[in-house]
């Protein structure tokens, strides 16, 4: 050990004949000057090594933390892509959370039930696409673990534009829906025999207050469950709100989204078949084009539509009695923000980015509507523009044929896994989307 140039033991010698060598009266009057200074005593062994030690231990828990920041920042782009981006370097890592990646095995560690005293039972039928359907499934898990009640398996819905006749089982795997939420909520694929009589007309059913808080659920619909044993919600879009709610019920919903609601083996295993594909011929976005059919209609936005196509939204707007919105002015919808990019100005909005023209795009949508006359404008700004239907052959399709909830879970899966994701509108896709790829650890 040395300080100051010396050896310790040297030093304190020194130091010791220094202080039997003064004069004290005479140091005391030079020190009272400052005109000298004594030697510093030398610090202990113990207290060096203590020293070193914990300096040690804050540089490695330093350097923890900036590596853990950077595994959860780093954007996951590839070179070639917009310059605010590629500084940051070329790999992909894609988490091992995403359900692309997630081996299709059962649960290995199967957790407790909760036990609790039944209130009664809930069934409840989801409206509108697949996104919508999947939020509305969170919301009610949520209410059915809050009110202590038994949840039905959901029934999706048949009956809207979309007319696809998927039942649960055949979009999400049931058995680890029921599993993965056992010590929360108790779930069950059917009503108990002594119940199913109440099938026939005799359940009451009815519509919850959209936006509705906790104690809206606690107090209106739990007597009516206790009453009635079994109660039917017939919708369910937007019947929860989204804040000021119980922590624990957020935190439920999340589970339920990103946990429990695991598609099909079928549905997973062809995803990850598409993202091989893409995923061979370099990095890809996903552009979520929402320029359907029925969005046009249901929204009124008849941007760039020829006099004939307003016409046929129109028609298609009144013809569905649940749709209560009718007499629609486009160009007031597009002034508040509420309609969707057109093909034309998507490419607009890519090419402001920075994207480059080969940049690789799956389009993540339905049939956009006015086809290939539509989309030349896009096509033109990126001719490398592919869709599910030009990477899988129609055999590989056919299960899925009829079955836009289906389809929609593979665009679902695509999207989750994408390097970069852009919706063109606001909806439910891209609330969902966007909210799984955080938990995943994806930036964008």
């Amino acid at each position: 050990m040395c300080l100051g140039g010396l050896p310790t033991r040297e030093l304190n010698e020194k130091t010791k004949d220094w202080w039997q060598d003064m004069d004290l009266k005479a140091l005391a009057g030079q020190l009272k000057a400052g005109k000298i200074r004594p030697p510093m005593p030398p610090r202990s062994r113990v207290h060096v090594w203590l020293i070193r030690a914990s300096t040690s231990i804050l540089l490695w828990t330093c350097v923890l933390q900036l590596a853990a920041i950077g595994e959860l920042w780093h954007p996951q782009l590839l070179k070639g892509f917009p310059a605010c981006f590629s500084s940051f370097g070329s790999s992909i890592k894609h988490p091992s959370i995403l359900p692309i990646d997630r081996p299709i095995d059962p649960l290995k560690h199967i957790t407790p039930r909760r036990d609790y005293k039944n209130n009664g039972y809930l069934m409840v039928s989801c409206n509108g696409g697949l996104n919508q359907m999947r939020a509305a499934i969170c919301d009610m898990v949520a209410i059915a673990r809050y009110l202590n009640v038994t949840l039905v398996v959901p029934e999706l819905d048949k009956t809207s534009f979309w007319s696809d006749p998927s039942n649960f089982e055949d979009i999400f795997d049931v058995n680890h829906f029921i599993t993965s939420l056992r010590d929360e909520v108790r779930i069950i694929k059917t009503l108990p025999s002594k119940h199913r009589g109440r099938l026939k007309g005799m359940v009451l059913s009815m519509a919850p207050v959209s936006w509705s808080n906790d104690s809206y659920y606690l107090n209106q619909i739990l007597p009516l469950i206790r009453k009635h044993k079994v109660l039917h919600l017939n919708k369910t879009d937007a019947r929860l709100s989204n804040n000021a709610l119980p922590l624990e019920l957020q935190q439920l919903r999340c589970r339920v989204n990103y946990d429990a609601l695991h598609f099909t083996p079928q549905i997973v295993e062809l995803g990850r078949k598409l993202v091989k594909i893409l995923r061979q011929n370099g990095a890809f976005i996903v552009l979520h084009l929402r320029y359907e059919m029925d969005m046009l209609s249901f929204s009124g936005c008849t941007q760039g539509c020829t006099d004939a196509e307003v016409d046929e939204l129109t028609r298609m707007r009144y013809a569905y009695p649940w749709w209560k919105e009718k007499v629609i002015i486009s160009d007031e919808k597009r002034k508040d923000g509420l309609c969707p990019l057109t093909p034309e100005e998507t490419a607009l909005v890519l090419q402001a980015m920075d994207f480059k023209k080969n940049t690789q795009i799956y389009i993540a949508a339905g049939e956009i509507y006015g086809g290939d006359k539509r989309m030349a404008a896009l096509r033109h700004a990126y001719p490398n523009i592919v869709k599910k239907e030009m990477l899988l052959s129609p055999y590989e399709l056919s299960p899925f044929v009829n079955r836009s909830s289906q389809m929609a879970a593979l665009d679902y899966l695509v999207s989750l896994a994408s390097d970069v994701f852009i919706p063109t509108y606001d909806g439910n896709m891209a609330k969902v989307v966007e909210g799984h790829r955080r938990f995943s650890g994806f930036q964008k």
